[in-house]
């Protein structure tokens, strides 16, 4: 995915000369493309992640449409109250990228995890919040981002992950894309994870329960007409997400929940457990250690979809 933002933000940037890219001390050789065609508009802002998203507020009140870059944890929870107060506050059009989201970097350990980002994000007023399922929605996501009179937050995996699209989607903010239909439950996959749901559906194909998959790219604003579905069709919906279970997709579809009547459908928030994973290894192996696995997540579904009965 990070390559895929790295081509994206190159092509729009040559054409669009109020793009500016600030990068926190990372992604130089992924830029060079960018840097060769808009050598004025690139800035490494170096191991100082507040001063670069301070900036980007600066450069966007002067008119110009800023990006900034680096690992996720250091582009959105080292810089909360820039965030807030500097861009939130002034609602100027700064897109925040961060790159590596979740579990990516499970092998460095809690300080490189963010399994929180989605929660404290979404709090702040003008806000939007988006997380590209694959590297196919990271192009139109930046463009939806772009169309935006205020600021964006675009949650991106790493790389190596599964492209679930065949070509680039239909991206329209506030509305999720169905990857396929079904008649018994709902899977609402978050960023990265809406692969796993997918395969989760066809586990749950082989235990006779259909799904429908949807790839819940934009958690600020939800697609309050999808949910109001789902929950009205589906007996079971479940939120799948590399995130905490307190927060993120599966806390703003509960608080949707508690608020509108909308059909007898329940709701199975699968994401991270309220705690910090010590210990290192892989994402996959992380992944598995928090039942984030196809099968785990079919499992899941399939308990509560039966003990409706």
């Amino acid at each position: 995915m990070r390559n895929a933002f790295a081509a994206a933000i190159t092509d729009l940037a040559a054409t669009d000369e109020r793009i500016v890219l600030l990068s926190g001390d990372i992604g130089n050789r992924l830029f060079d493309k960018y840097r060769d065609r808009c050598p004025d508009r690139f800035y490494n802002c170096g191991v100082a992640e507040a001063n670069m998203t301070g900036m980007a507020a600066g450069l966007a009140l002067s008119g110009l449409r800023p990006f900034t870059y680096t690992i996720t944890p250091f582009a959105t929870t080292r810089v909360i109250e820039q965030i807030r107060v500097d861009i939130c506050y002034h609602d100027v059009p700064v897109v925040i990228v961060g790159t590596g989201s979740g579990l990516s970097y499970a092998s460095l350990g809690p300080t490189h995890h963010s399994c929180e980002d989605v929660g404290i994000l979404r709090c702040f007023p003008n806000l939007t919040v988006l997380c590209p399922a694959d590297a196919l929605e990271v192009g139109p996501a930046i463009e939806a981002a772009l169309t935006l009179p205020g600021p964006a937050y675009i949650r991106l995996g790493k790389k190596g992950e599964p492209t679930i699209h065949e070509r680039p989607p239909t991206f329209e903010v506030g509305r999720g894309i169905v990857m396929r239909e079904g008649s018994d439950v709902c899977l609402l996959g978050m960023g990265t994870m809406t692969a796993v749901a997918l395969e989760a559906a066809n586990r749950l194909a082989e235990e006779g329960i259909s799904a429908r998959v949807v790839s819940m790219h934009t958690v600020k604003p939800l697609d309050q007409d999808l949910l109001r579905d789902s929950f009205g069709r589906f007996r079971v919906v479940a939120v799948v997400e590399e995130h905490s279970v307190i927060g993120g997709l599966g806390g703003a579809v509960a608080e949707w929940r508690a608020a509108h009547a909308a059909g007898h459908g329940v709701l199975e928030a699968i994401g991270t457990p309220d705690a910090f994973i010590s210990t290192a290894g892989s994402q996959q192996w992380m992944r598995e250690r928090c039942g984030l696995t196809p099968q785990a997540v079919a499992d899941r579904v399939v308990g509560r979809f039966r003990a409706l009965r």
